[in-house]
C-alpha cells in the first residue's frame, strides 16, 4: 500500500507564472487563468498597471483581487480650456472612451488646427470596450480647435473638436 505524498511546501511555480505573464503580453489579453489538479493560477493586468497574480485553492471561495486606483492623465498635457460658447457648436463625443488622435502610436495625426476636413473625414478615434471607433465628421470645415488630448479619456456629449 502505497501512502499519498505530502503537497509541495510551495507548490507555485515561479517559471509558469513568468510564462503566463509573458502570454499576456504577446497576445495583449489582460487575463489568464490556469488549473493544474488543486492549484489554479490566474494571472491579470490592468492597462495601467503590472500583472498580477492571485493563488486560490479551487476547494476556497475565490477572492476578489483589490481594484488599481484610476490613473489621471498627465499634468504636464492639460486639455485646453473651452468656453460653453464653444463647446455649443463643437463636435461632440458619441460615445464614453479614450480618444486617440492618431491611428496608431507614432503616426501623423488625423487633423491638426488649420486643417480643412470634409464630411465623412475621421477626426479621431474613440475607443470603448475595446473597439476602435473612428468618428466623423459631420459637416465639412476648418479646424479652429481640438478640445482633447491624445489617450484623454472622453464621457459622453463631451466637446472634442470645434469647426470655424
Amino acid at each position: 500500500m502505497t501512502t499519498p505524498k505530502a503537497p509541495a511546501a510551495d507548490p507555485i511555480d515561479p517559471k509558469l507564472i513568468r510564462k503566463l505573464a509573458d502570454i499576456l503580453k504577446e497576445t495583449e489579453l489582460t487575463e489568464i487563468e490556469v488549473e493544474q489538479g488543486e492549484l489554479k493560477i490566474r494571472v491579470a493586468r490592468q492597462l495601467t498597471a503590472a500583472a498580477s497574480v492571485s493563488y486560490v485553492p479551487q476547494a476556497a471561495a475565490p477572492v476578489a483581487a483589490p481594484a488599481a486606483a484610476p490613473v489621471a492623465p498627465p499634468a504636464s498635457d492639460p486639455a485646453p480650456a473651452t468656453t460653453p460658447a464653444v463647446a455649443k457648436d463643437a463636435i461632440k463625443s458619441p460615445m464614453v472612451g479614450t480618444v486617440y488622435m492618431a491611428p496608431q502610436p507614432g503616426a501623423a495625426a488625423f487633423i491638426k488646427v488649420g486643417d480643412k476636413v470634409k464630411q465623412g473625414q475621421t477626426l479621431l478615434i474613440i475607443e470603448a470596450m475595446k473597439t476602435m471607433n473612428p468618428i466623423p465628421s459631420p459637416r465639412e470645415g476648418v479646424v479652429a480647435q481640438i478640445l482633447v488630448n491624445d489617450a484623454q479619456p472622453v464621457e459622453f456629449g463631451e466637446p472634442l473638436v470645434v469647426f470655424e
